[in-house]
């Protein structure tokens, strides 16, 4: 497909002002597929895996479709999970950086209902991101009104089928405006998603990406290991490869825990997402992980879809999963945008079958490959760059990324390159700071104040 560039679109002007401020000149295809339908006003359902730049699709679409004097609830993206809830509204005020006065909310279980409410209270947001189970609370309470909806998105609706989440969505979209777009975003087409569209869309545009993952970029070896034998082989792979940050996928949470276990007593950094942690926590281990203040990540697959690691070295399989299309999405996370990454797959006696139907799927051999575990290095427990400084304020105070580097590198003396990611939330704020400089930093901003205010400041981990 010949490349199409967003200049060439009728996107407006601030829309291509956050764009090109992104980095982003030519359009995937799944993009220039999509935009051209979503702006012309097309009811869409498309067909895209995680990374193809569906969100910036849609993202596009809804913004280019608000009106910002308005101060009511103009457009809804459903996302099945808190983590791809949280990644698609970062992408959509990245997206809106230069549109001023946009109100966006993210609402999704797990976060006390009393801030949103307060937020709700003082005037409509223009686009909610959420979950269905915290969308239809708010409905029920009627503090959401959806009436006035313009444009809604489901994105990932296999993922919410799956989870069972049919009944929600249907309440929720029960109570939008009859005269909105709709768009369907799943990454497989099964009968459920053909009878979700007659349902929810009006003449639906269909249209499919397949190439979404170059798994040219990605180096897969499958390894031989029984269950006894998986954990010694973590460690030898990460001692041999040495990735600076790692995914590890497990099927359970009991496993997930075995493995963490293991590799704190070995002495690497290990964080683990599941769905037992609240909002705060889950919030917490994506972002330490993210800017680097973490080596590894072991997660189920509540991780696999929607989460979004610019540069991530490797992902390891400890235990196979059973659908093979589960198995692309996990190593996919690896190897993007151009980057090369390396996927590993542990494999016991009772998982070959598995292992034959990944083979059978991808269309490929797998490529076999031996650990040595008596040969296992010393002293490779790969310490983390950077540390996480958490600070007790945020956008209620606001704090400004500029404020936070003044006070770093002005009072507590840091260069510019020792500060990382910033991440500002409405009550708290994230720093990484590079680790042979964050006791310096954090003595100095304990010491110093921000804005002309003493904050409590602490070190995560």
């Amino acid at each position: 497909m010949q490349s199409v560039k967003f200049s060439s679109t009728t996107i407006d002007a601030p829309l291509l002002q956050s764009l090109e401020a992104l980095g982003y000149t030519e359009m995937t295809p799944i993009q220039a597929k999509s935009i051209p339908l979503i702006l012309a006003g097309n009811d869409v359902i498309a067909q895209a895996k995680t990374g193809s730049g569906k969100t910036v699709a849609f993202g596009v679409g809804l913004l280019s479709n608000l009106d910002a004097s308005l101060y009511e609830t103009q457009a809804l993206v459903l996302c099945p999970t808190r983590e791809l809830a949280d990644q698609v509204s970062k992408a959509i005020r990245r997206l809106a950086s230069f549109m001023p006065n946009i109100k966006l909310l993210t609402l999704c279980g797990g976060v006390p209902l009393r801030h949103q409410l307060a937020s709700l209270d003082q005037h409509a947001p223009h686009i909610v991101v959420g979950t269905p189970g915290r969308i239809k609370d708010h409905l029920k309470r009627n503090s959401l009104n959806l009436k006035t909806l313009r444009i809604l998105v489901l994105d990932e609706a296999d993922r919410m089928l799956d989870m069972g989440f049919e009944d929600e969505i249907s309440y929720v979209v029960a109570r939008t405006s009859t005269e909105k777009q709709t768009l369907l975003f799943s990454a497989t087409y099964p009968d459920t998603i053909q009878a979700m569209s007659q349902h929810l869309q009006r003449s639906p545009i269909e249209i499919s990406v397949d190439e979404v993952h170059d798994h040219g970029q990605i180096e897969q070896f499958f390894y031989s290991a029984e269950e006894h034998q998986k954990p010694q082989a973590l460690v030898a792979l990460l001692a041999k490869y040495q990735p600076e940050s790692t995914v590890i996928f497990c099927n359970t949470k009991y496993s997930c825990q075995i493995v963490d276990e293991w590799l704190t007593e070995q002495g690497y950094a290990v964080l683990t997402l599941n769905g037992d942690l609240e909002q705060r926590e889950r919030d917490q281990v994506l972002l330490r992980f993210a800017n680097k203040s973490c080596s590894i990540l072991v997660a189920t697959d509540v991780a696999a879809r929607g989460l979004d690691i610019k540069d991530l070295s490797a992902v390891m399989v400890y235990e196979l999963s059973h659908d093979p299309e589960v198995h692309v999405h996990r190593i996919g996370r690896t190897g993007r945008a151009g980057q090369k990454g390396l996927a590993f797959s542990l494999c016991a006696s009772n998982e070959m079958e598995r292992a034959k139907a990944i083979s059978a799927y991808q269309k490929t051999p797998l490529a076999w490959d031996k650990f040595n575990a008596a040969k296992i290095p010393r002293n490779t427990s790969l310490k983390p760059e950077m540390v996480t400084l958490v600070i007790d304020g945020g956008r209620k105070e606001k704090i400004r990324a500029t404020d936070i580097l003044g006070a770093l590198t002005g009072d507590a003396g840091l260069l510019g390159s020792d500060v990382g990611k910033i991440d500002i939330y409405d009550v708290r704020t994230y720093v990484a700071i590079k680790r042979a400089s964050a006791n310096t930093a954090l003595s100095r901003l304990q010491e110093g104040k921000i804005k002309g205010r003493k904050l409590r400041i602490r070190a995560l981990g």
